[in-house]
């Protein structure tokens, strides 16, 4: 991210479901920095609230893996990569145009907060 260059696989532009999905979720890498702090927080909070009332799942393999790492190490860093996967997982479910995927194992009800939170806080973004 920092080099602000994201390379993709040549086997990837045969399948487009996954790359469709890589893409959005690479391209919000970007956006995850930029963010205000308050919209950050606001966002750890919303995943604050799903993991305090039991929710299961996530929208994507990178922060599955995350989430279960951060559950295994409990630690400041494991917590903030979760987050940023989870946010960007998040953006590829709801940009990608793919309605279903194996790693959408989030329920629907946790999937809408989540989309009303993008919903919120993108509609308030103005471009320049």
């Amino acid at each position: 991210m920092r080099a602000r260059r994201v390379v993709l696989d040549q086997q990837l532009f045969r399948r487009s479901a996954p790359l469709r999905l890589i893409v959005v979720h690479e391209l919000f890498h970007f956006a995850w920095p930029r963010l205000s702090n308050q919209s950050r927080r606001a966002f750890e909070l919303l995943l604050k609230t799903e993991l305090h009332r039991g929710a299961r799942g996530e929208l994507g393999e990178s922060s599955a893996a995350k989430k279960r790492d951060f559950g295994a190490r409990q630690s400041r860093r494991a917590w903030r990569d979760y987050v940023c996967e989870s946010f960007c997982d998040t953006a590829a479910w709801l940009y990608s145009g793919l309605a279903e995927h194996p790693d959408f194992t989030l329920r629907s009800r946790w999937r809408n907060r989540r989309r009303l939170w993008f919903e919120s806080y993108f509609d308030r973004v103005r471009p320049c």
